[in-house]
């Protein structure tokens, strides 16, 4: 099979939650520090995926980056990006606002990828749909997710919907559980805190 890349997407405007998502502290480290290394751990090359003006943000910057091409925005700019770098391998694709993530999820999807599909990826735990940011595009998957853009949509959900994809039902615990808004986010911590406290009682 084609090598894996991780893709660790941060280019968001994180515009709900007031502050960059992206360097929130979880466990003592940023956000997107944590979402890097632990994709860094099971791929063999790793890039953050950021917009133009992020380039030179003290976080991003210290990271391999892979810049979004103008031609389109949210998360599917940064996806066509790594495409067009590195057309001949696959991507492993996380979003960084996902701070219940764990490696067992990452390698899940990798041991269950499945190459002749465009895409393998997990379900949602209440719709059943594709979850599009963390997920493996194959290189087969550049042309027609360009091609879906040009036709002016640009939501990975759907392409993911309305192509030949691998779906793998829903990734263990809570992994997916992402974090949009100073509520959610001192919700989390609130309960990582009463779950670090019942473990030392």
């Amino acid at each position: 099979m084609t090598p894996v890349y991780g893709l660790v997407l941060a280019g968001g405007k994180s515009s709900r939650m007031g502050t960059d998502k992206a360097a929130l502290i979880y466990n003592g480290h940023a956000q997107l520090k944590l979402a890097y290394e632990m994709t860094a751990g099971v791929t063999d090359r790793t890039f953050v995926s950021v917009r133009a003006d992020q380039r030179d943000e003290p976080l991003r910057a210290a990271l391999p980056q892979i810049v979004d091409g103008e031609a389109t925005a949210g998360p599917v700019a940064g996806i066509l990006a790594a495409q067009a770098a590195f057309p001949d391998v696959a991507w492993l694709v996380v979003a960084c606002d996902l701070p219940l993530l764990a490696p067992q999820a990452l390698e899940m999807l990798l041991a269950r990828r499945d190459p002749d599909a465009l895409a393998t990826a997990f379900t949602g735990d209440v719709d059943g749909l594709p979850e599009p940011l963390c997920a493996i595009y194959e290189p087969a998957s550049a042309g027609p997710l360009a091609e879906f853009v040009k036709g002016g949509r640009a939501c990975p959900r759907k392409f993911l919907i309305n192509h030949r994809v691998t779906l793998l039902g829903p990734a263990p615990g809570q992994a997916l559980a992402n974090v949009n808004t100073p509520a959610e986010h001192a919700a989390l911590l609130a309960a990582a805190a009463a779950a670090k406290a019942g473990g030392h009682a």
